[in-house]
């Protein structure tokens, strides 16, 4: 089957003009395939076409009717690529004409990635309603707060109400708890109105156990190949086409149908393809087909494990052309320097040498030998622009998967809080927020699901509590199937408006504008971007040129009641910023500018930013 730039290509559709209802479904070595309304008892054979297409036209099935395909006279399944599952996973499909929906964003740009200042949500969890549309509430707070991106995690239709969204098996499907499809277009349109673009996580790696029916249809999975989380996509094995065509329909049906801006690729690294063109790049030849077609940019943006800087490199320069990456490197040896004990997958790093290797050349592991994995590891990222790297002092992943769900706030004193945040949003890097970090929020982010097959259910409780027998040494992990280890990890929005929250909520904003200000500072070219270590006092300068001008910032981790090290400018510098300064509850006031040649105090766990 050919995939379509301009309109969705699979599942049940509408045709633009005539409003017919068309559907396509991948289903090679079947019989027979017919689409069913039960609830008009209608029953609808559909046609066999090349390379296991199968396909029908119909003037009886309208929008918002439910419907299942009968496979070979005998089995009854949801539609592979169904936008609404209103039942769940277990029922049936809706047909959708997404066409219907009226926007009102077509004055808006999408932001270049240098300016995105990413706030990564759970849908679940941002607000008590815990919906798409409840989201929209809270958007004024976000333009407030300096957002330039929301990054919204899986929605793909998941098993119950409530999940990560990394379980899901409807890619297709916008998550029914959450509002469905109809929620997601309007969030993304009145993100637009404000000035936000829109980032979705999306799982091409892998899917849920329960309710996943694909393999029913066809060779979507391949045995050639494990996943930490379940069978590999077929990406490359016998009939793989067909799989290859569903996940690039899903792609751009996010970016064209739901006006999303980017996508974020969860593990690429487990994406396992040895074809002649690996599925990352023919994704990305066809994003820009799709913007071509719509006039629009978007992004990718990849999470990957192995430090190779293919993934990142254009297709030009025979990379896979992803536009982004997340960098786990950076938030590792920050939280190290930081206090972090050094275990697990923390065991390599080597605190704040390791640190300022990762502003400097974005990868720590680029061709050295890792003692945590026994070989050499990675390639040289450093000649990539900085816009190619996420950053971030915490994220899903770094707090759901501790035992307890612990946040920076439950971790770090007030004054590392305040010094993370800025190692961040100070970087030459894309800087991503974790909801509720902003102020300092006491809930944890604890993983939760809510499967209904009881084997499932006790295998997840084993395999969650097995998971952190050696890593934390006691205690038990929270039941991931309680409903209470969800509602514990909703954010509580009500402390904003208290202190100390609230002073921590004034001081990212005072960061997320300073940041805006010289963003033209804020990149790790050669010549223009320096970093000094000292390892003895545990302080980073990080030293940004912009033509004459300068932007020092001073990290210092050292703890509090050591001697403080001294700083001595060699020329006259004036004082920007200073976290530990009495207007952010700090106990060092700095002078408003140092002269050449005299010596002031560092201040432990801050940071301090001078201009010439």
């Amino acid at each position: 089957m050919e995939v379509l730039i301009n309109r969705r290509n699979t599942g049940v559709t509408f045709d633009p003009d005539s409003k017919v209802a068309q559907g396509r479904v991948w289903a090679p070595g079947k019989l027979s395939v017919k689409i069913e309304i039960p609830e008009k008892e209608l029953i609808i054979p559909l046609n066999p076409r090349e390379r296991g297409y199968w396909t029908f036209q119909s003037e009886k099935i309208i929008p918002g009717d439910h419907y299942h395909y009968i496979l070979d006279d005998e089995n009854r399944w949801p539609d592979p690529a169904s936008v609404s599952q209103p039942d769940g996973v277990h029922g049936l499909s809706e047909a959708v004409d997404l066409s219907h929906y009226r926007w009102h964003d077509t004055s808006w740009k999408n932001h270049a990635m240098a300016d995105y200042i990413i706030y990564e949500l759970h849908s679940g969890t941002f607000t008590q309603e815990g919906t798409l549309m409840a989201i929209i509430d809270k958007l004024p707070y976000l333009e407030s707060l300096g957002i330039t991106a929301i990054e919204i995690m899986p929605v793909a239709q998941f098993p119950g109400s409530r999940n990560w969204g990394y379980d899901g098996v409807f890619p297709f499907a916008v998550q029914n708890s959450y509002g469905g499809y109809k929620a997601l277009q309007q969030l993304t349109d009145a993100c637009h109105q404000k000035g936000m673009a829109v980032i979705l996580d999306v799982v091409y790696n892998h899917l849920g156990p329960e309710g996943n029916i694909l393999g029913m249809y066809g060779p979507y999975f391949t045995d050639k190949y494990k996943t930490p989380w379940g069978k590999a996509i077929n990406y490359d094995d016998y009939g793989c086409d067909g799989v290859r065509d569903f996940y690039i329909e899903n792609a751009l049906m996010w970016l064209r149908d739901f006006h999303v801006d980017a996508l974020r690729l969860d593990a690429v690294h487990a994406i396992i393809d040895l074809g002649a063109k690996h599925f990352l790049a023919e994704l990305s030849d066809m994003v820009s087909e799709l913007e071509k077609f719509t006039g629009k940019n978007y992004y990718l943006i990849a999470e990957c494990d192995l430090n190779d800087p293919k993934y990142i490199r254009s297709r030009n320069e025979c990379g896979y052309g992803m536009n982004g990456q997340w960098i786990d490197e950076f938030h590792h040896a920050l939280r190290i320097t930081a206090g972090e004990k050094a275990g697990g997958y923390y065991s390599d790093f080597k605190g704040i040498s390791h640190l300022a290797k990762s502003y400097q050349d974005a990868y720590v592991y680029d061709g050295i030998f890792s003692e945590h994995r026994n070989r050499t590891f990675g390639a040289s990222a450093s000649r990539l622009p900085s816009e190619k790297f996420v950053v971030f002092s915490q994220n899903h992943d770094q707090i759901g998967n501790r035992m307890l769900g612990e946040r920076t706030s439950h971790l770090v004193s007030f004054e590392m809080q305040k010094l993370l945040a800025a190692a961040v949003l100070l970087s030459p890097y894309i800087p991503l927020l974790f909801m509720g970090e902003e102020w300092s929020a006491s809930s944890p982010f604890l993983y939760f699901v809510s499967h209904t097959d009881k084997d499932l259910i006790e295998a997840v409780r084993k395999g969650r509590k097995e998971e952190f027998k050696e890593f934390y040494g006691k205690g038990e992990a929270p039941d991931p199937q309680s409903e209470e280890t969800f509602i514990k990890s909703k954010i509580p929005w009500q402390e904003a408006d208290k202190e100390p929250h609230s002073t921590m909520l004034e001081y990212y904003k005072e960061l997320i504008d300073f940041r805006k200000k010289y963003r033209d500072f804020l990149t790790h070219e050669k010549d223009r971007f320096k970093v000094y270590c000292n390892e003895s006092d545990k302080i980073i300068r990080l030293s940004y040129r912009k033509n004459d001008g300068l932007l020092l910032c001073i990290l210092s981790f050292s703890a509090s009641g050591k001697k403080l090290p001294d700083y001595t400018p060699d020329k006259k510098l004036t004082t920007l910023f200073n976290s530990a300064g009495p207007e952010w509850k700090g106990k060092y006031p700095l002078p408003a500018g140092l002269k050449k040649g005299t010596s002031i105090k560092i201040p432990p766990e801050s940071i301090t930013i001078y201009t010439d």
